[in-house]
């Protein structure tokens, strides 16, 4: 269609403070909203905007709401489509072909958008699959979600992730190069792993694992190429260092200290914190992840909340991540929505972290007002439900409707097909 009113609903921009009743969008055929405002002056821009061709495709739609709520598609900041956890995950990625790799990244990708997550920032997948996925999902190919990617994950010899097909490397020169074929296999982002964490063997998740000279040669050339780099960390020690030599983001943050973010707060410098890989228990013992993991993610639990309270009390910038699939089963909703559930009890507002989940992501990645909003030239990226989560963010538990791009990808009440304005 020329373009397609969505209508008759309360919609939250990502940007503003509240809702917006009686709201409509207009979506252009090009996937991109041209109008938020009034639901009687969408009607009107997009009766505006037909051709005048005989026939469905040259014609204006419309999309009837009935009072349903609309918020802007979720943003993951963290997502391994090729995760690869010590056990039987590990075994399967490892003995898969490519093409069996590229299946089950596509099919995760598949039940992410389904989810409602409408784009992810992958940290550290296999074989450049990651970089053939996206091709796919850009051209229309597969359904997922729009991908922005770090390629592998750079990590020391033996260091964290090694083991999870990480870009192993030493010294200042070896990381350099690491960081440039990343780059050139067309990353988005750089991730490094400058710590031990929780799901590496023979490490301590306090076990630093990467000299300033390093750190300083990936931060160094990533920027020198305009791509932002984010570090899996665990100690504030680590970290501290990592974020005086330019660091963008800290993932995990299993032992921040109040003192290092107030610094990150002061830098800019973003957190993610994926609380959810210090609680999941049953995710882990359903996957057959060995005992000594469970352990030690469970055990830095109480930590692991203690520094996104300081991160939140310090206004650090947070964005969403989990580092569980994203669309996994965990205590009775998915992953995503089960994280931002622990955001808002540590102490985030719901509406906190909505933005933290929506606008974010796309600001993490330089990208404001392509996506992660509901405002005109953003993608038409929509989540549909009845429920208010900018009062409590487990409303999301109930959505029923996915729109990517301007295309219904979920609709379990039938409601979501455009017909055609006379």
């Amino acid at each position: 269609m020329a373009a397609t009113a969505w209508i008759g609903c309360s919609l939250w921009d990502g940007v503003a403070d509240t809702w917006r009743d009686d709201a409509g969008l207009v979506v252009g055929d090009d996937g991109r909203i041209a109008f938020v405002g009034a639901a009687d002056e969408a009607l009107a821009i997009a009766r505006s905007a037909d051709t005048g061709t005989d026939g469905p495709d040259g014609t204006a739609g419309v999309v009837e709401l009935d009072g349903a709520r609309v918020v802007p598609g979720l943003v993951n900041g963290h997502v391994h489509f090729s995760l690869a956890l010590p056990g039987p995950m590990q075994d399967s990625v490892h003995s898969s072909t490519e093409a069996d790799l590229v299946l089950l990244m596509a099919g995760n990708a598949r039940d992410t958008l389904r989810a409602g997550i409408t784009s992810v920032r992958l940290v550290g997948e296999s074989r450049f699959a990651d970089m053939a996925l996206r091709r796919a999902i850009d051209a229309g190919l597969v359904s997922g979600p729009r991908i922005r990617t770090a390629g592998h994950a750079l990590c020391c010899t033996g260091g964290h992730g090694w083991d999870a097909d990480g870009h192993e490397a030493d010294g200042a020169d070896g990381f350099r190069r690491a960081t440039r074929e990343q780059l050139r296999a067309g990353a988005d982002l750089i991730k490094v792993c400058i710590s031990g964490g929780i799901a590496g063997e023979h490490e301590a998740i306090d076990t630093p694992q990467l000299t300033q000279d390093e750190m300083r040669a990936v931060i160094e050339t990533a920027h020198a190429w305009g791509r932002k780099v984010t570090a899996h960390a665990g100690p504030a020690h680590v970290s501290e260092e990592a974020v005086a030599l330019g660091l963008d983001g800290i993932e995990h943050g299993y032992e921040l200290t109040a003192g290092l973010c107030a610094s990150m707060a002061e830098r800019g410098v973003w957190y993610t914190p994926t609380i959810s890989v210090s609680r999941c228990e049953d995710f882990f013992v359903s996957n057959g992840v060995p005992t000594w993991m469970i352990d030690r993610a469970l055990g830095a639990g109480p930590r692991h909340w203690e520094s996104l309270q300081h991160a939140i009390a310090a206004g650090v910038p947070i964005s969403l991540g989990t580092d569980m699939p994203p669309q996994a089963a965990y205590d009775g909703t998915t992953a995503t929505v089960r994280e931002m559930e622990h955001m808002q009890d540590a102490g985030m507002t719901a509406l906190e972290v909505m933005r933290a989940s929506t606008a974010a992501g796309a600001e993490w990645m330089q990208e404001q007002g392509q996506y992660g909003t509901l405002v005109p030239g953003a993608a038409a990226d929509l989540v549909v439900l009845d429920g208010d989560p900018l009062a409590d963010v487990a409303a999301l538990r109930e959505l029923w409707g996915v729109v990517k791009g301007g295309d219904v990808v979920r609709d379990d009440r039938g409601a979501l097909r455009a017909r055609v304005l006379s």
